[in-house]
């Protein structure tokens, strides 16, 4: 039986098929779903502080309010309320930390992020997650 359960997403069809998951288990079991996009700021710590940085940040955070709407609305049309979350740094760990901060008892995630250069620059947040979360963790596969 699951109470708490998060989701994380990036936009991308496995991330949404994982949302899709959550809205159908929190049915089942009457569960609370948390969201969370994860802005990577680690991609950015070794360039300087300029304004070039500070607009791409502020288009990824636009960018991660916009799918967190998508998956409100998302529950809301399902009947199941959605607690949204946005963060920034490594997102595996973000996961896993939100996770425990939670008291989440199921993590469920996509198979595979944006693209395949995201994940040979950034290593498989969902394999992190997998490998470092004490939580209960379920992949869906595309």
């Amino acid at each position: 039986m699951f109470r708490k359960i998060l989701v994380g997403i990036d936009g991308s069809e496995p991330a949404n098929r994982a949302l899709e998951t959550a809205i159908r288990e929190a049915g089942v079991w009457n569960a609370e779903i948390h969201v969370v996009y994860i802005v990577e700021s680690g991609l950015f710590a070794s360039l300087p502080l300029d304004n070039t940085l500070e607009i791409i940040y502020s288009v990824l955070q636009k960018e991660g309010e916009d799918i967190l709407e998508g998956a409100r609305k998302k529950g809301d049309a399902a009947g199941i309320p959605i607690t949204t979350h946005l963060r920034q740094g490594h997102a595996g760990s973000q996961i896993v930390s939100l996770a425990e901060e939670l008291g989440a008892d199921l993590i469920l995630l996509g198979s595979y992020g944006k693209s395949g250069v995201d994940r040979l620059l950034l290593g498989s947040v969902t394999d992190y997650v997998v490998q470092n979360s004490p939580i209960t963790t379920t992949v869906v596969r595309s």
